[in-house]
């Protein structure tokens, strides 16, 4: 590091302002991924159907977000009967088109899971597990917490530790809230023990942060390379353009990998990715990387541990 950045990032800190613009700088750290390989690449499953809003839950509205149905909007004291079902097709039958498609072609996944919804889908939750996918907690709802006191965000994080304890046996090693505040992060650190938490999208490599009287770590997410844009505006309208746009980010990746060795995650939802018409590209896509040579395809807390152990917070 030059004595320029470090007095930069000592002043930053000093002076208490809360982000980090500055990031590893011109010069990554040298990656050593397992076996050589030049890029981490990393599938998510989201997990949310069930616990998305919805006036069944006690919510004062139906759901609004990520279906196809296009700006929809809430309605107050009522249900969506239309989008509540748009989410039921995620967990009746996306899930098990991507269980079938990571199956066929031996790929591990992190979930995402929000607690509510594998609590309303056990079988749903033994599959992933004799899938040997990791388990990481969406939260207790898929909600906006910017929209709940800090107590009420506390006490979803509370349950969601609960469920995973009493459906798992253990506490997740991840987290994703997703829909965060400014504070989620710092009740998640005096709720729980996380190995790491993904409620960032600021970097192309795992990275530190202060935590709870140690080092924090953070394995960041993506917004972009994500099947959420077929739902969003200027977004992919055809599986050609989600195939394309996961291929260009994995080929710029791959080839900075040479020097500099990086990890690419990929964003995916039941309802979405699930639908037969958007698999193809999935599918291609995973053929693509496959066949490339040095990848190491994981799971998120094997990029976390492995992380842990080769790169420490200095």
């Amino acid at each position: 590091m030059s004595q320029a950045r470090s007095q930069i990032i000592n002043s930053v800190v000093s002076d208490g302002y809360p982000r980090d613009l500055i990031g590893y700088g011109q010069i990554p750290p040298q990656v050593a991924w397992p076996h050589g390989a030049r890029i981490a690449v990393q599938f998510v499953i989201n997990y949310e159907e069930g616990g998305e809003n919805c006036i069944l839950e006690g919510d004062p509205a139906s759901e609004a977000f990520l279906s196809d149905v296009i700006n929809a909007t809430p309605r107050v004291g009522l249900r969506h009967m239309s989008l509540e079902s748009l989410y039921e097709y995620g967990s009746r039958a996306g899930l098990w088109r991507l269980h079938r498609l990571f199956g066929e072609f031996g790929i591990p996944a992190t979930v995402f899971a929000v607690g509510r919804a594998i609590e309303q889908n056990p079988d749903a939750l033994e599959a992933m597990l004799e899938s040997n996918w990791e388990i990481a907690s969406h939260g207790y709802r898929w909600i906006d917490y910017q929209s709940v006191t800090p107590d009420v965000e506390r006490a979803h994080i509370r349950r969601a530790i609960e469920i995973h304890k009493s459906m798992i046996g253990c506490e997740p090693a991840g987290w994703y809230i997703g829909r965060d505040t400014a504070w989620t992060r710092s009740i998640l650190l005096e709720e729980a023990k996380p190995l790491y938490d993904s409620d960032s999208y600021a970097d192309d490599l795992p990275y530190w942060v202060p935590g709870a009287g140690k080092p924090h770590l953070i394995v960041p997410y993506t917004l972009d390379s994500n099947d959420m844009r077929f739902l969003t505006a200027q977004g992919f309208n055809s599986g050609d353009q989600f195939f394309t746009y996961l291929k260009d980010s994995f080929d710029v990746l791959y080839a900075e990998g040479l020097d500099t060795p990086k990890m690419m995650s990929i964003g995916l939802h039941c309802r979405i990715s699930g639908r037969p018409g958007r698999l193809m590209a999935l599918k291609r896509f995973i053929q693509y990387v496959l066949a490339q040579p040095d990848v190491w395809v994981c799971r998120r807390d094997e990029i976390a541990r492995h992380w842990t152990e080769n790169h420490p917070c200095r």
